[in-house]
């Protein structure tokens, strides 16, 4: 029964819900802004407007929190991605270039998410593992894509594999770069070099 008891218009499980949205975005400011060493649960505490027993109800610590920002961003990129790569488009180089155009816009469209999910993930030793598994896990989509899209042929096993880790890690490096500040060039300039590359491997 005191699951369904509601205070302002919302029911317990939705409060719980609500709070638990706001430590993660709160989670994604602090840490794309103050950075994964240098964040604390109680920064986190602070930006959510949350006291720190609704922090330990939701994660067991501040890089409980950082993963599951960065989840929360490798699945929309998922998402995104696939999205528009299955979505009407004129030719096969469309829906690719369209693919690339989502994945990389989650990350640059909001840098909070780029940084958080290319950067600071890479400070916190506990989630290096899962980032290289979220990586390998994205080369085998781009590998198993591929196929679809230009056939067996065009990108045959093993090679399909060793293609898919060569795009993504090669994207995330010049995200990162861009992310840093480090080339001067657009989101759309990295879309169109990604595309160039990604057709030019599949028709050898």
């Amino acid at each position: 029964m005191a699951s369904t008891r509601r205070y302002n218009g919302m029911s317990a499980d939705d409060r719980t819900a609500d709070r638990r949205a706001r430590l993660l975005e709160a989670g994604l400011e602090v840490f794309s802004t103050a950075g994964a060493q240098n964040t604390t649960m109680t920064a986190i505490c602070a930006e959510a407007k949350l006291t720190e027993r609704y922090f330990y109800q939701n994660f067991s610590s501040k890089e409980d929190v950082l993963e599951k920002v960065v989840e929360s961003v490798s699945d929309e990129i998922r998402a995104a991605a696939l999205d528009a790569l299955h979505s009407p488009a004129p030719t096969v180089e469309d829906q690719v270039h369209n693919a690339i155009a989502a994945f990389v816009g989650v990350l640059t469209d909001d840098r909070r998410k780029g940084r958080v999910a290319m950067i600071e993930s890479l400070a916190v030793d506990s989630l290096r593992d899962y980032r290289r598994q979220s990586m390998r896990a994205f080369a085998h989509l781009v590998a198993e894509q591929s196929r679809e899209l230009f056939g067996e042929q065009a990108w045959p096993q093993p090679q399909s594999e060793i293609n898919g880790l060569l795009f993504i890690g090669g994207l995330a490096e010049l995200v990162i770069a861009w992310l840093n500040d480090e080339i001067a060039v657009t989101p759309a300039d990295m879309v169109d070099a990604a595309t160039r590359h990604f057709v030019a491997t599949a028709h050898r």
